[in-house]
């Protein structure tokens, strides 16, 4: 059984972001998905489960080549905890589960990760790690494979955001600074600025 496997969510319409998908848009001239899916790839050592939804072959095609296992969530336009459903139906075991609520966060490092999964093995081993800045909550959770059958007990609110609120004593808060576990891609203009900033550092 791995030590940690993680589900990341790529299966949203991408509204905000008018009529492109955020998802497809380039980073460093990858596309975001893939970008994201390699930073997960980077710092886990199980599998990499990737749930699909909205234009699925445009993603699937991004992150071809990759060693990720699609699930495809036909109900994706009724919102995230069906997303989460459908990988976790798929994820196969281990230590640790990581879910990135969503592939829009390309300021997030590999090594982000690993500094919340060290966190979570010096930590309690039995409860849920949320990453946080004060009150702001980042992404991703770490679950113990311990709790992960606790995620769809409730059929009609599936995943990690209900469950961590009606239970907040499996919780344990991770104090993260980096700006990746925070920051995400919704809007044209979000993305601009992000563009504009890779140009920056080149100089």
């Amino acid at each position: 059984m791995s030590e940690a496997t993680a589900i990341l969510l790529a299966a949203g319409l991408s509204r905000r972001m008018g009529a492109k998908n955020k998802l497809l848009l380039p980073i460093g001239g990858t596309p975001m998905v893939r970008h994201v899916a390699l930073t997960y790839l980077a710092a886990i050592d199980g599998p990499l489960t990737v749930v699909t939804g909205f234009k699925a072959d445009r993603i699937a095609a991004a992150l071809q080549g990759l060693d990720v296992k699609l699930a495809h969530n036909g109900a994706f336009d009724s919102g995230q905890p069906s997303s989460i459903a459908a990988g976790l139906a798929v994820v196969p075991d281990a230590d640790l589960l990581l879910i990135g609520l969503a592939a829009d966060q390309p300021l997030l490092s590999a090594a982000d990760i690993t500094a919340l999964i060290e966190f979570h093995r010096n930590a309690d081993l039995a409860r849920i790690t949320i990453p946080m800045e004060g009150e702001r909550r980042g992404n991703p959770i770490v679950f113990p494979q311990t709790l992960r059958a606790r995620l769809t007990e409730n059929p009609d609110r599936p995943g990690c955001m209900s469950f961590t609120r009606q239970y907040p004593e499996y919780v344990q808060r991770a104090p993260m600074n980096a700006a990746g576990f925070y920051d995400d891609i919704d809007t044209p203009e979000e993305f601009r600025a992000l563009v504009a900033s890779e140009t920056e550092a080149t100089y």
